[in-house]
């Protein structure tokens, strides 16, 4: 029996699937892949009139496989490069890359906002891949995930949330005392400290929060209908998992799974959750394959 605890609960429009998971199950899952390190190199992709994005990308079979890294991450984090190695061995394609301003992309990250981010992602689904691809999302690459998909349907085949933080910085400003924001809004930037790393603190300018409620999604249906997994520690102390139960809560699609890490941090890098996210996108894409 599977050494997991399921349950089912009716949360708006969609049956959703809430399952937690804790470590000792996943150790006595057999490993999905064996590594074979080959890097795959880094290229450059130019645009008209906007920064050239960096990436790095494998040719291969559909449904592809496209990482959008968090707010403070780039395509070189642990999740981005397991999932490469576990296409590698799958043979399906795959793409990771740097937001602009971010890693080894061109640009100014302070002049970064949610919808320039959001086409740097368009620009990647629509340059550098061909037919269906699974969007992983982590924390802040998960709402920009969904904005993807509502703006390209046809290229979406699955959405995989990794903490994914929809409309969080929007509503995590709703919050602050209203002196606070005043604050904010006088000296013209929000300084964030993420509480998994008391050392990071990252500038944020108010224009760019502004930007941001342009872009927020969870206030009425959203109108993605492709499968959605959310996997979310419970653990989290800078997203809350209950935000991945609004997502899915507020998505359309019926077929959407929330998995909650018993004891995830936010980041979920540890063997046990890469573990998780490999076998989370492994049966996507033998449910996507079998169906098509």
């Amino acid at each position: 029996m599977m050494a997991s605890h399921v349950c089912r609960t009716l949360c708006g429009r969609a049956l959703i699937k809430l399952q937690i998971v804790e470590n000792y199950f996943l150790r006595c899952v057999t490993p999905l892949y064996t590594v074979h390190r080959q890097k795959s190199s880094v290229q450059f992709l130019e645009r008209p009139e906007l920064p050239k994005l960096a990436y790095q990308r494998l040719k291969g079979k559909n449904p592809g496989v496209v990482f959008l890294p968090g707010f403070a991450s780039d395509m070189n984090s642990e999740k981005a490069v397991a999932l490469e190695d576990f296409c590698k061995s799958l043979g399906h394609s795959f793409v990771r890359f740097d937001y602009t301003g971010r890693g080894m992309s061109e640009g100014v990250f302070e002049e970064c906002t949610v919808g320039k981010w959001k086409k740097d992602v368009l620009s990647v689904l629509d340059d550098l891949t061909d037919g269906p691809q699974i969007l992983v999302g982590s924390s802040f690459g998960g709402w920009l995930m969904f904005l993807a998909a509502l703006a390209r349907p046809e290229k979406i085949a699955a959405l995989v949330g990794v903490a994914a933080a929809v409309d969080h910085v929007v509503s995590t400003f709703k919050q602050l005392p209203v002196e606070v924001k005043k604050e904010i809004e006088e000296k013209g930037e929000w300084k964030i400290t993420m509480k998994h790393n008391k050392e990071s603190v990252y500038t944020v300018p108010y224009h760019a929060v502004k930007e941001a409620e342009n872009h927020c999604i969870l206030s009425s249906p959203v109108p993605v209908t492709c499968p959605i997994r959310l996997i979310h520690g419970m653990k989290d102390e800078d997203v809350p998992w209950h935000v991945s139960l609004q997502v899915a809560d507020c998505v359309l699609s019926t077929d959407v799974d929330v998995i909650l890490r018993k004891h995830g941090q936010h980041r979920l890098t540890e063997k046990e959750d890469i573990k998780l996210l490999t076998y989370t996108v492994d049966d996507l894409i033998d449910k996507l394959t079998t169906l098509g």
